[in-house]
């Protein structure tokens, strides 16, 4: 992944743009009105469903760039859960071609708004993952809607969520000419 694409990726998670999540601990929707730091901070508090509010669907989407030769794609189309509420999710990865490749994925929600109260506590996203030829595998997430979500005027009205992510090769194929002339992928 070029030093571009990780600043680019940087800047999203800390600031939501893009639909970045964001991923600071305890982060909330209030703009730091939960103090990490406070010794009376427990995180756990985020993850109480409010059995007073509704269900939200969060829908699941998958893509791949053209330069990766898998095959990606979420395993449930949905679930509905409750803000504070865990859920867990799974996408399986096929590596389509005959050697090992490394891929990296990036994600995003929307609508945008939504970007801050949507806290991954497990996920594949932005870690190297190696697919043998031809093998497959399943990847979790586990997430929460954050309960702050209730409070924010800019949420009222939405009760879908769609989480997207997009596998891309970290190392595009090199090409190597061998004396004949044949290409050979590197």
């Amino acid at each position: 992944m070029s030093t571009e694409n990780c600043f680019r990726i940087q800047i999203c998670q800390t600031t939501g743009w893009g639909g970045q999540p964001v991923r600071a601990p305890g982060h909330g929707g209030l703009g730091g009105a939960y103090d990490v730091n406070d010794p009376a901070y427990d995180p756990a508090e985020r993850l109480k469903p409010v059995t007073t509010a509704s269900r939200i669907r969060v829908t699941f989407n998958a893509s791949v760039s053209d330069s990766l030769p898998w095959k990606f794609t979420p395993q449930q189309r949905e679930v509905r859960v409750l803000p504070g509420e865990t859920a867990l999710a799974f996408y399986t990865a096929t590596n389509k071609s005959d050697h090992d490749i490394i891929g990296v994925a990036t994600y995003s929600v929307t609508p945008g708004q939504t970007a801050p109260y949507f806290s991954k506590i497990q996920c594949f996203c932005f870690e190297e993952q190696r697919l043998n030829a031809g093998e497959t595998v399943d990847m979790p997430v586990f997430f929460y809607l954050d309960p702050d979500l209730l409070n924010d005027m800019n949420m009222r009205g939405v009760n879908e969520v769609t989480l997207s992510y997009t596998f891309f090769s970290k190392w595009l194929p090199i090409l190597r000419i061998d004396p004949r002339g044949a290409e050979l992928a590197q």
